[in-house]
């Protein structure tokens, strides 16, 4: 080991979790072994804080969260960094999936994630029948739990902070098309775009992304950015890998991002890559 890392930052689609949405427990152990030498581990994820634990056990102790990919972070439970969408920009959003046909689901600051009732017809009929080849069995699970019980459906979009939109299609040549349509509607708005697979794209705010959330972690901790080691698998790991200075790509893990990275994990997030590549890196320190 020639990095010494005072902290860990890890994604968890693609990256912490196998392809069934799943932490082993093989992971989890050796995470909280590394977290005993006083190495600092963070979550750094797109998904909401709610969404953490869908995957992750409702117990599970780390030093941070950074979630929504970079939109709310979070320490001992309380949010150490906020941001929100502007209503007017969701709505507006919502109003072009709706035209498009696009999967869509709001993640407020707090609370569960919602869609329109209006837009539930669509939206159900999308996500019915077999998964397309394709698309990502992780990605298809995912929306099959939201629309089977994650999301509340609503009348009218309520008053209150949101974090992120997720937006989906299984056809990834609409899902590119449409991309092109919120290019447009950036004229109008600022805000940012993440994608963590061709099948779908996010919606924060301007200048947000995990690697702001994580500064916000380190300087808490106060560690430096180039004492801090990454692990990750898609381009919304991009400003991440940049950030830090020790980045590790997943075997899995996108071209882009195994160009940014100094090591690449020796097996894929579902034969365990995270545990055998900690396991390894750690092996004289645990």
């Amino acid at each position: 080991m020639t990095f010494s890392p005072k902290a860990i930052c890890l994604d968890m689609d693609g990256t912490l979790l196998n392809n069934y949405n799943q932490l082993t427990e093989n992971t989890l152990d050796i995470i909280q072994k590394i977290r005993k030498t006083g190495i600092r581990v963070f979550i750094v994820t797109g998904r909401s804080y709610n969404e953490v634990f869908d995957s992750a056990p409702s117990d599970l102790e780390l030093d941070g969260f950074v979630t929504a990919n970079g939109m709310i972070t979070y320490v001992d439970g309380e949010k150490l960094l906020e941001h929100s969408l502007s209503t007017e920009l969701v709505d507006k959003v919502i109003e072009s999936a709706r035209t498009n046909h696009i999967y869509y689901e709001v993640h407020p600051n707090d609370g569960e994630r919602l869609s329109l009732k209006a837009d539930r017809g669509y939206m159900e009929s999308m996500i019915s029948g077999d998964k397309p080849d394709e698309v990502g069995i992780n990605e298809w699970l995912e929306r099959e739990a939201a629309i089977e019980h994650d999301i509340r459906w609503h009348d009218h979009l309520p008053e209150q902070k949101y974090a992120k939109m997720y937006c989906f299609t299984k056809d990834h040549e609409k899902m590119k098309a449409w991309i092109e349509e919120l290019r447009k509607l950036k004229r109008e708005t600022n805000f940012t775009t993440s994608t963590s697979s061709r099948h779908n794209v996010e919606v924060m705010v301007e200048g947000v992304n995990k690697a702001t959330g994580i500064e916000a972690l380190l300087k808490h901790y106060q560690i430096s950015p180039k004492d801090a080691m990454a692990i990750g698998d898609s381009n919304n790991d991009i400003p991440m890998m940049k950030y830090v200075g020790y980045p590790v790509a997943m075997f899995n893990a996108t071209d882009q991002i195994k160009s940014l990275v100094k090591e690449i994990t020796e097996f894929t997030n579902d034969k365990e890559g995270v545990y055998h590549f900690l396991k390894d890196y750690f092996q004289h320190k645990l």
